[in-house]
């Protein structure tokens, strides 16, 4: 597949250019007024960036059907294409999460050149341990790694480690592991066994990480376990984090908690710990609905924006936390997606920006709990979206990356390119 040429973008950009710059002008009068100093907010939009889930470019499902779309890829080099036009109109997320064993290949060099011809490098390694693998010698049915029997842990551990093994041909710096091990009946499974279970799996699998590598936990709630689940909260995965050592983080999926679960907390709360590694950003409404970021919430998006920004102000040496999309498309173009979440997130962080933090933390030791929540919900309830869409511009990316996309032509080319897929049974991935 072509990308879509630059001078197209140019070309769309140009439309709404004169209106779009008036807004701009009317909004930063408004924030100069505020004592905002515009040009550093937006180099710190235009340096924002997040990764694009490989798995994230085709359509997902519910446990019921999967419906697939035209265009969808069909090995990792379509993927690789689909995240480069992401990349390309949206212009913050220039890195890739792959997957294994869905994103096997022959020659690791040379997914990574390409890669690379693309414009994309490699974020955090993902691990599957959730699902059987035609050929494996053990069944996950019943956990990974920390089933029961030595025999499944081995084979779970072996599969991490082949994984930390293929980041290292891809430039990759993280493993990301989330498993489905837990129990759907009481009595199936001993809560304090389990854990040990995985806390001496993940200690194989750090001692095999490189020196400038991190291992990411990732905890849910609930399903495919729903009685209970090993690594359910965030308590539990700092639990292990710390039992592993300094290269072990704790990442936090949005859609992994409970229904009005104070998400925004716990950031705080790992941060403190100096375990917050990295986030996997949807929206839900009801549990792991992996719906485009800001689509149900953009409140508590920004509420958690809110403290990354403060834990950047307040971490002296640096806080970087790993920033991945985790999303699930049954309704919607998986592309147009992807790039609608990341315009919310970009606004998010920007609308975070405009916190006046030390005016906050007045108000906060004053007791003044109007005056503080009306200083957060004034920089929420601020516009931004015509100064993120310049500063996409500004970049050489789309104003409007959907609309862009669109008038492209790029799904119908992809279609003509890749054939029709075909629909399978339940469809969760």
């Amino acid at each position: 597949m072509d990308p879509i040429d630059s001078s197209f973008i140019r070309e769309q950009n140009e439309k709404g250019a004169s209106e779009r710059a008036e807004d701009v002008h009317a909004l930063t009068r408004q924030l100069e007024r505020r004592g905002m100093d515009v040009t550093s907010l937006k180099a710190k939009l235009a340096a924002f960036a997040v990764a694009v889930p490989s798995w994230g470019v085709g359509t997902g499902g519910t446990r019921f059907a999967r419906f697939p779309g035209p265009g969808e890829p069909r090995h990792i080099g379509d993927k690789l294409a689909d995240c480069a036009v992401i990349n390309d109109l949206t212009g913050c997320c220039p890195t890739v999460s792959p997957h294994f064993p869905w994103d096997e290949t022959d020659d690791y060099a040379a997914l990574r050149r390409d890669a690379e011809d693309l414009g994309l490098t490699f974020d955090a390694v993902n691990s599957n341990t959730f699902q059987d693998q035609p050929g494996q010698s053990h069944s996950y049915k019943l956990g990974s790694l920390t089933h029961a029997e030595a025999a499944v842990r081995q084979q779970a551990i072996e599969h991490n480690i082949d994984c930390i093994e293929i980041g290292q041909k891809l430039g990759s710096k993280a493993l990301t592991i989330w498993i489905a091990d837990g129990a759907n009946f009481p009595g199936q499974q001993d809560f304090a066994r389990s854990f040990d279970r995985y806390v001496a799996s993940g200690e194989t699998i750090y001692a095999a990480l490189p020196d400038d590598w991190q291992m990411f936990s990732e905890h849910k709630l609930f399903e495919p376990a729903f009685y209970a689940t090993v690594i359910a909260d965030w308590g539990t995965s700092l639990m292990a984090a710390q039992a592993l050592g300094p290269k072990a983080k704790c990442l936090i999926d949005l859609g992994h908690h409970a229904p009005n679960t104070n998400i925004e907390m716990i950031v705080a709360r790992l941060h403190r710990a100096g375990k917050l590694g990295g986030f996997h950003f949807n929206d839900s409404k009801y549990g792991d609905d992996d719906l485009d970021s800001g689509s149900i919430d953009p409140f508590q998006l920004f509420l958690v924006f809110n403290e990354l920004v403060e834990a950047e102000r307040r971490d002296t040496d640096g806080f970087r936390p790993a920033y991945m999309m985790d999303q699930s498309h049954n309704v919607t173009d998986p592309v147009e997606s992807l790039m609608s979440s990341a315009e919310a997130l970009q606004l998010a962080y920007g609308q975070a920006l405009l916190i006046d933090r030390e005016a906050l933390e007045t108000l906060q030791d004053d007791g003044d709990v109007m005056g503080a929540k009306a200083l957060l919900q004034d920089a929420f309830r601020t516009d931004l979206r015509p100064l993120v869409a310049t500063v996409r511009a500004e970049k050489g990316a789309a104003a409007e990356p959907v609309a862009t996309f669109r008038a492209s032509g790029y799904r119908k080319r992809a279609a003509e390119a890749r054939g029709e897929a075909k629909s399978g049974g339940g469809g969760i991935v």
